[in-house]
């Protein structure tokens, strides 16, 4: 990897990402995102069933007892004997025979776990989810420009955005359910990419002490022996962080699959994005400079 041409080829590295982006903009125009109810409100009902079963038949149950108001979505989850229902909010009589007639149908322990959510709470979690992550993300590009300097906090954030851009493609293309446990795996990874991009944007500084514009030195080719010198410990790094959240997303209850998932899918593209992206297109930012100062 050390005859690789990082800067020279940073917009053939940034097409992955954009691919990745695009197909999920074309996801999201056809189908949406699977909100759940905790960004739109409504319950969420998950069931165990006991043998495979087909989804039309628990939505037509649910339709009988709610009737069509309640809207369900059903989606099988664990080993395909349990499933999840999303609907919209239900009074509280209705609940209770919705309960019953699941009970009846399938048993008495067949309902697992019933949770409810106003709209007005979920539009109050997405606002402040969204605030939580404008504040994270002015607090990165804060303290990368102390310790470093504009043009990184900029190419920083600029890779960080792709980041989260491409965890949203990738739900919006698997039609995972979208909720708060998306937020908190997206804040997790927004640190951890950040940190693999701190430690390339060390190594460029030390070896750009060494940098005279007036000797010859090429800023593109101290970045790029910068990121070779700095690729084993990211790829280390990442590969056993990797192996740690793809076992939990094995192995683990659903509650902690919702948590690995998005996780496995930011490690990747933060790994990504801090090797070719943020890096690259800062050294061709500083090379520009550099150019217009001999000029």
């Amino acid at each position: 990897m050390k005859n690789i041409k990082y800067t020279e080829n940073r917009v053939k590295f940034l097409l992955l990402p954009i691919l990745v982006i695009v197909v999920g903009i074309v996801m999201l125009f056809t189908r949406g995102f699977n909100f759940d109810t905790e960004f739109v409100g409504g319950i969420r009902m998950q069931i165990n069933v006991g043998s495979d079963f087909e989804n039309q038949e628990i939505a037509d149950l649910v339709t009988e007892v709610a009737g069509e108001v309640a809207a369900p979505v059903v989606q099988k989850i664990g080993d395909g004997t349990q499933a999840t229902i999303k609907m919209s909010e239900l009074d509280d009589e209705t609940k209770t025979k919705l309960e019953a007639a699941i009970t009846e149908k399938y048993g008495e322990e067949a309902v697992m776990s019933v949770n409810s959510a106003s709209a007005s709470f979920g539009a109050q979690v997405q606002r402040k989810a969204l605030i939580y992550t404008i504040i994270a993300i002015l607090c990165i590009l804060a303290y990368i420009a102390v310790r470093f300097e504009v043009k990184s906090a900029v190419m920083a954030v600029f890779a960080l955005a792709i980041n989260v851009l491409v965890m949203m493609a990738v739900y919006a293309i698997t039609y995972k359910p979208l909720n708060t446990t998306f937020i908190a795996a997206m804040l997790t990874v927004v640190g951890y990419s950040i940190n693999n991009t701190i430690v390339i944007f060390d190594r460029i500084r030390e070896n750009m002490r060494g940098f005279n514009a007036k000797k010859g030195h090429d800023v593109a080719e101290f970045v790029d022996r910068s990121i070779n010198e700095s690729m084993g410990r990211t790829i280390n790094t990442t590969i056993t962080t990797l192996i740690t959240v793809i076992l939990l997303n094995i192995l683990g209850v659903n509650s902690i699959k919702d948590f690995a998932f998005p996780l496995i899918a930011g490690v990747i593209a933060g790994a990504y994005t801090s090797i070719f992206v943020a890096s690259p297109f800062w050294a061709a930012w500083k090379k520009a400079e550099v150019e217009n100062k001999k000029q």
